[in-house]
């Protein structure tokens, strides 16, 4: 057994993988258990690797160097590409008083840190390893870490002391956003539970006869206006006769319309075409030609295409109500461009939409061959890019985004614009998720093995129960700041608001307990607005706070 205690114990390739792969494999074990109903995940690997380094378990230096940037820079940009699609498109569906409250946490969190900074005296490479810890977010400390190795490449002290304070918060970051949840479902969830059941989002089918005569000879285009109510108007019956109809359409007295809304809407829709049918159109043994299909863009000629310029409604006679991508919907309208992977609510005869669908592709199994390509042109121009020195007056060393800066920048942008060059980006979700939980897997293996040599010793005094309450501060106050205002002076209802709270602090922990106090799926709507620019934010601040104020 000799060979294996040399495989595992003197510094080589074969021991670096071995022992990254062991500290890995047990964190993830780990991270499965649940405490009081709470688990830390894939973060328990950052703990099982300070728990190899304070067994005195060591690892060639420049391997472990290497793991830990590589798989920082995979998370960084797969998690640049997933949230790339609906990035820009969050902004401008409705999303900015969200991602402007977002911000609001973010930017209280920064305030906070320098603030104790300076009453304290701690040191700002400790206190932005405190608020990545806050805030759950190990991406953060990575380019913390790279930022201020880039200003001084000797600084191994303060990037370990860093790496130590984040792991001294991380467990009070995640039980801190649960616990302000738990305070603000008792300020505010009833005062909000009447007017959420009012406003039930679940989608309805139902038919109208057109009894108003204000609207008599005009056409749905003219009707849409009369109304700030989203529907689409999928059937037309008219002397026995049924038509797709188009926005030109001109609608008649004692038309029958088959209208898809929310229920929400129900009532008003009444009010404007005059009266509704007893005809349930939502039971299970309902004809499907009138109920949307939903149809995947597979095809790659039809990447990057703006939607109007297929015809698809003069063609085959079809209404394409909505564009899902990313998890967000989009409005169908004639300049959107279609991404592989889209998924369109389509409403027509079943024919004319199975001929879309041979358009569209809509061959799931397409989706699952993999497309490396834009991987590795995205990883070469992300770390190119991060390398770029920026030089800012008044600062005598520029500024670089770094190996956590670029790739994202460089993911979101390819998300979000590669199909217009035709570059196929898109991956399957479990295809995504399996890079990003690698890529963070090895990262905070590494970056546990490397800083747990010191982490007791400075756990356990003074200083560490000085950063374990510091920290604690930093979760805690910013989220019960702008929840407090965001119900009290926006008027935000209690689900929307815990989403957007559990997005800003990219705290998928705190989402799964917060959707577990609310029926709808409010909180990951509101949570997969905020949480694209709320990364991206929280990446480059952790940077600026470094090159900045160090």
């Amino acid at each position: 057994m000799n060979w294996l205690l040399e495989t595992l114990t003197e510094p080589s390739m074969i021991q670096a993988v071995a022992v990254i792969s062991i500290v890995a494999a047990v964190g993830v074990y780990l991270g499965r258990l649940k405490i009081f109903g709470i688990s830390l995940g894939i973060t328990f690997v950052f703990f099982a690797g300070i728990m190899a380094g304070h067994l005195g378990i060591t690892v060639n230096k420049d391997m472990l160097n290497f793991a830990q940037n590589f798989g920082l820079i995979v998370f960084v940009y797969t998690l640049g590409l997933q949230v790339g699609p609906g990035f820009f498109s969050s902004l401008k569906k409705g999303g900015v008083e969200m991602n402007t409250m977002g911000l609001g946490v973010i930017a209280l969190g920064l305030i906070l840190t320098l603030v104790f900074h300076w009453i304290t005296g701690i040191s700002v490479p400790v206190m932005v390893g405190l608020l990545s810890g806050a805030v759950t977010n190990t991406p953060a400390l990575g380019a913390a870490q790279q930022a201020l190795l880039q200003m001084d490449p000797e600084n191994t002290r303060n990037v370990t002391d860093m790496a130590l304070a984040c792991a001294v918060a991380y467990p009070l970051g995640v039980v801190g956003v649960i616990l302000a949840i738990i305070i603000l479902r008792s300020l505010f969830a009833k005062k909000t539970q009447s007017t959420h059941k009012e406003q039930d989002t679940t989608t309805n089918v139902a038919e109208f006869q057109v009894l108003n005569p204000s609207i008599y000879n005009k056409s749905i285009q003219q009707v849409m206006k009369l109304t700030e109510k989203h529907f689409v108007i999928s059937r037309l019956w008219r002397n026995g006769k049924v038509t797709i109809p188009t926005s030109e359409t001109i609608l008649k007295e004692k038309d029958h319309l088959l209208i898809i809304s929310v229920k929400a809407d129900v009532e008003s829709i009444k009010v404007l075409f005059g009266e509704q049918e007893t005809t349930d159109w939502n039971k299970e043994d309902i004809d499907w030609n009138a109920i949307p299909r939903r149809i995947v863009v597979t095809r790659n000629r039809v990447n990057g295409v703006k939607l109007g310029s297929l015809r698809l409604r003069n063609l085959y006679g079809i209404n394409i109500t909505r564009v899902n991508r990313a998890g967000i919907d989009l409005v169908a309208s004639r300049d959107l461009r279609l991404q592989i992977g889209d998924k369109l609510t389509i409403v027509g005869e079943a024919n004319s939409v199975n001929n879309v669908g041979k358009i569209l592709g809509d061959e799931l199994k397409r989706l699952d061959n993999p497309n490396p390509l834009a991987i590795f042109v995205g990883l070469t121009l992300g770390v190119l890019i991060g390398a770029i020195p920026i030089a800012i007056p008044g600062m005598s060393t520029p500024i670089k985004l770094g190996i956590a800066g670029g790739p994202i920048i460089v993911g979101i942008l390819m998300g979000a614009f590669g199909p217009r060059f035709h570059l196929t980006t898109y991956t399957t979700q479990s295809a995504n998720l399996m890079m990003r939980q690698f890529g963070i897997v090895i990262y905070l293996a590494g970056l546990g093995i490397d800083s747990g040599a010191h982490f007791f010793e400075t756990v356990f005094r003074a200083e560490g129960l000085l950063w374990i309450g510091l920290g604690f501060l930093l979760t805690i106050v910013p989220v019960l700041i702008v929840g407090f205002i965001a119900s009290q002076f926006f008027k935000l209802d209690y689900a929307h608001n815990i989403g957007m709270l559990c997005g800003s602090m990219a705290n998928p922990m705190a989402l799964s307990y917060a959707n577990t106090t609310v029926e709808g799926d409010e909180p990951s709507v509101s949570y997969a607005t905020v949480y694209p620019l709320s990364m991206f934010i929280r990446v480059i601040s952790a940077q600026l706070l470094i090159m900045l104020f160090t």
